[in-house]
């Protein structure tokens, strides 16, 4: 459990915490067509803080203008996360949809070391000297430098508006950039952005209780069952016999060959109901793994009775997580390197949560169905120095963007949805009035980024509307002040 801990802490944030090695690419959802978007590149420093190096790279970002009003109609900007692009594009559906209503340019601007984006190409994860300028405010600062770019070469755009849009780590940049650059965007849209799942701001075991309430609630006896599970997998993981019931009984395409796999087994196993919590969406979807609509329903229907023997109990969670590894039948057996999608970028966020990232997680097998494992800051920092030669800073961020010391900002709606473990380290109450918490029951991991859908609840439906409302009043607002 304490290796599932560090894993989650030092897996990508905007696909859940997950491991994103498929075996083949997943179409995004509700993705627009390439031709609507044209991609373009601008040389940015490596380092803006320092003047000692003046290297530079070239960085990504998508424009689509079919819908702006040229003279300086708004700009819709994504604050591009932890992964290529292209994928968060054609995954944040809200932004398409309102482009035509806004009359405004949708710029996705891409995260440095992510995707095409990568400081010094091949060489940029070879060692914490090439990594060193991977981090929250270097990124921030590539996104103020490519507004100010567009709003120079772009004719009609010098006082356009701008918005920054992000979801999850892209949504914490969201906010933190308004913060930061308030003289460059307007205001912000962060969705389903923990930005107090920092230091002890918020408990650390609120994200597993929030998994665990998911499955509570979607079927009598699911979440027991999985609370059940792993000791009858400690059982079983004690033989060769077991461990080879258990390699069979689970279609793994690599067996369990002692205590260390299994160990593994039960990781892979935790990331998958976390996972399905994060993309718990009321119809169809693949932004992780091809699903049905409210697929922790689904899931839950092969898990009703907790008191179960050993063998019977670990043959339903197979069927449950064969909804969610081979849910289009294609797969021959299951691979447990796989959790989620390869587009976001592993190696990456590795180092980012060995550096400033650093979110505490703990659970206690009580509030929640993991096994208890405390917060254990000393193992991640033995772990990151293994991997990368360095230690994590764990105020740094708190030092850095406030804490929760953040009523002298304005103009940043927070959005989370009630099924999303991430709501566990979000802002879920006003501050103040600008700086505004939207709260969506019905919605999982940032639901409100996606595109329209009939089967969207009301609930999303709503905040939709809300946060559209504040953002015709940010670029009402900054019409005025030209």
């Amino acid at each position: 459990m304490l290796r599932l801990l560090l894993l989650l802490l030092l897996l990508p944030l905007g696909g859940p915490a997950a491991l994103p090695t498929p075996p083949r690419r997943r179409r995004g959802a509700a993705a627009p067509p390439p031709a609507l978007y044209l991609t373009r590149y601008l040389r940015q420093q490596i380092d803006h803080f320092g003047f000692d190096e003046n290297l530079t790279f070239q960085q990504r970002y998508l424009v689509a203008d079919q819908h702006w009003k040229k003279d300086n109609g708004p700009i819709l900007f994504y604050t591009g996360n932890e992964g290529d692009i292209t994928w968060f594009c054609n995954n944040t559906g809200f932004m398409w949809d309102v482009a035509e209503e806004l009359n405004a340019m949708l710029v996705f601007a891409e995260h440095r070391y992510y995707g095409e984006s990568l400081p010094f190409g091949n060489e940029s994860f070879s060692d914490s000297k090439h990594l060193n300028y991977l981090t929250s405010e270097q990124a921030l600062a590539d996104f103020a430098v490519l507004i100010e770019y567009l709003k120079r070469t772009i004719a009609g755009a010098r006082y356009s508006p701008v918005i920054a849009i992000g979801g999850s780590y892209g949504g914490m940049l969201a906010a933190w950039f308004r913060m930061k650059y308030p003289h460059v965007v307007a205001g912000a849209l962060a969705a389903s952005a923990p930005i107090w799942q920092f230091g002890d701001l918020v408990p650390c075991g609120t994200y597993f209780s929030i998994v665990t309430n998911d499955f509570k609630k979607s079927g009598t006896g699911c979440s027991e069952s999985i609370r059940n599970s792993w000791n009858a997998i400690n059982h079983l993981s004690s033989t060769d016999t077991g461990l080879q019931w258990l390699s069979s009984t689970f279609h793994l395409c690599s067996p369990l060959k002692n205590l260390q796999d299994a160990a593994i087994l039960k990781n892979w196993l935790s990331e998958t109901w976390v996972n399905l919590a994060m993309v718990n969406y009321p119809y169809k979807a693949d932004f992780l793994q091809p699903l049905p609509a409210w697929p922790i329903q689904e899931v839950c229907k092969f898990l009703k009775d907790p008191s179960l023997s050993d063998k019977l109990l670990l043959q339903n969670v197979f069927q449950a997580v064969n909804l969610y590894y081979n849910y289009s039948g294609e797969a021959s057996c299951l691979d447990m390197s796989e959790t989620a999608t390869k587009n976001l970028g592993q190696l990456g966020w590795y180092y980012q949560a060995c550096t400033e990232m650093v979110m505490p997680m703990c659970t206690d097998g009580v509030n929640d169905m993991f096994e208890p494992q405390k917060w254990d800051f000393d193992a991640l920092s033995e772990e990151c120095y293994k991997l990368w030669g360095v230690r994590p800073r764990p105020s740094w961020i708190l030092s850095m963007y406030g804490g929760k010391n953040i009523s002298s900002h304005s103009n940043i709606v927070f959005s989370n949805g009630g099924l999303d473990p991430w709501s566990a380290g979000g802002v879920t109450q006003n501050i103040t009035d600008s700086l505004v918490a939207i709260v969506i029951p019905d919605g999982a991991h940032h639901l409100d980024l996606r595109s329209r859908n009939p089967l969207d609840p009301k609930s999303v439906q709503q905040a939709r509307a809300l946060e559209i409302h504040y953002m015709k009043q940010w670029i009402e607002k900054a019409g005025r002040n030209h």
